[in-house]
């Protein structure tokens, strides 16, 4: 046994440990939240890990997402995400895809390769494609509802996506999931009512989401709310696929 996961394998044993190891976890969204995701995943022995996400590092990256620092802005998340797992855990193999997931480029990835998946995107279209997929090919999925405007690191909870409340996100989705057909879905929300940002950050608030796609409000977002939602949907997929 490798002494990396030895303080891991005295609570999940040595056949959890090999169920970690044996499987495959897909991250959509190497943000604030998925960040920290994917470092608990390395971190508590996940074989393979494929991350997604197409932005690059930026300087208002540094309040709150683990791999942004002065020396990785301006390079691809993925990459540094990788190079970060790999100082972790060198045996993990971590499958990079730059690019970001909607329903145009859905064919090009096969969900059956995968044991579990992380949502953790904050574009609505983009996270129903991720979860429908995954339900017509009985794959779990553990989908992150809205950690922006909010304070409380301690006000999240795990539960159904149709026994949420308060949370806008989850609102939405409880919505366009029940047209679908989707019945049940773990989701990692709040029930803390989202702050509204000062006034004078109005203007830079509003901003193009990405090419084509319509502004969006960009939340305030603070270094431990999101990374604790990242953290919890972590433990989630290790719990589930270690069986403990």
């Amino acid at each position: 046994m490798s002494e990396l996961f030895l303080r891991t394998q005295m609570l999940l044993g040595k056949e959890g440990m090999d169920k970690l190891h044996n499987t495959r976890v897909a991250v959509f969204g190497i943000g604030g939240v998925g960040g920290y995701t994917v470092e608990a995943l390395v971190r508590s022995g996940i074989g393979t890990i494929d991350i997604f996400d197409d932005d690059k590092v930026s300087v208002t990256n540094l309040n709150r997402q683990i791999i942004a620092t002065m020396d990785t802005v301006g390079r691809y998340k993925v990459d540094v995400m990788k190079e970060r797992a790999l100082s972790v855990n060198p045996d993990v193999v971590v499958n990079t895809h730059k690019c970001f997931y909607m329903p145009d480029n859905a064919d090009e990835f096969d969900f059956s390769v995968y044991s579990y998946i992380v949502d953790a995107i904050d574009t609505v279209t983009g996270k129903i494609e991720i979860i429908t997929r995954a339900d017509k090919q009985n794959i779990p999925v553990i989908s992150c509802m809205g950690a922006g405007n909010k304070l409380d690191a301690a006000g999240f909870d795990v539960a159904d996506i149709y026994d949420t409340s308060v949370c806008p996100l989850a609102r939405t989705m409880r919505r366009e999931l029940k047209k679908r057909g989707v019945k049940s879905l773990k989701v990692v929300y709040s029930k803390e009512t989202p702050i509204s940002p000062d006034s004078m950050f109005e203007e830079i608030q509003m901003q193009s989401d990405r090419k084509g796609m319509p502004k969006r409000i960009i939340p305030g977002s603070t270094a431990f709310v999101p990374a604790v939602a990242g953290l919890i949907a972590a433990g989630e997929v290790i719990r589930d696929l270690s069986g403990k």
